[in-house]
């Protein structure tokens, strides 16, 4: 079972998905919170696999809990599933920096949520190429025209690994690419996003833009 904490400020919202994912096969509806101080509460309390986040909330929005909850001690965080009204927000770039797994509109079908939080428990990242591309293009500078020394402790290969997830491509892709196994793949990604100080692979997609590793528009 797939445990899931559903965070929303309106109670008739957050009460249907807690019923929609009460009913589906393999999820477990393990607590629900209104605004991010209670998300955050109850996200070390309850320790679910996913947070489904409402990136709007009172007080603490979406983003700062999404940060909170990622940054807090001990392993076995929780992966993030952030829920917008708009595909394209600044706040989902914020979320992406954050470490959030992902993203999905409010109006998706049912089946799309479910299939979404699934996703993101499997260790996913629920951002289409296009959709990734679009978003960090519109809210990162323009890349300096040399990957930034940010970057110098990776390996040759680690470099290219990076470069490869930037655009979205996933792992079984790079594998194919890099004529390696997939395996081999993860390790690399592991070992660069320790050198990083990154968590997540949404934030392995902003470090390549943002350093220039991968330009946008190519």
């Amino acid at each position: 079972m797939t445990t899931v904490l559903v965070v929303d400020d309106q109670d008739l919202i957050r009460a249907g998905l807690v019923a929609l994912l009460g009913a589906a096969p393999g999820i477990e509806v393990v607590g629900e919170a209104r605004d991010g101080n209670e998300a955050v509460a109850e996200a070390v309390r309850l320790r679910p696999e996913v947070v489904l986040m409402d990136i709007r909330l009172p007080g603490l929005d979406g983003v700062s809990a999404t940060g909170r909850i990622l940054a807090g001690p001990g392993t076995g965080k929780p992966r993030v599933l952030i829920l917008t009204v708009f595909d394209l927000d600044e706040y989902v770039y914020r979320a992406l920096c954050a470490g959030a797994a992902g993203f999905l509109l409010k109006d998706s079908p049912p089946d799309t949520l479910i299939s979404g939080i699934q996703a993101v428990a499997r260790g996913d990242m629920l951002f289409g190429p296009t959709i990734t591309r679009r978003l960090v293009e519109a809210y990162t500078h323009t890349p300096p025209n040399e990957p930034a020394p940010a970057l110098a402790g990776l390996t040759d290969r680690e470099l290219e690994v990076l470069r490869l997830v930037g655009t979205g491509m996933p792992n079984g892709d790079i594998a194919r690419e890099l004529y390696v196994s997939e395996a081999t793949v993860k390790t690399h990604l592991n070992r660069l996003m320790t050198k990083l100080g990154i968590s997540s692979r949404a934030q392995a997609v902003v470090v390549a833009y943002e350093t220039g590793l991968v330009r946008p528009n190519r």
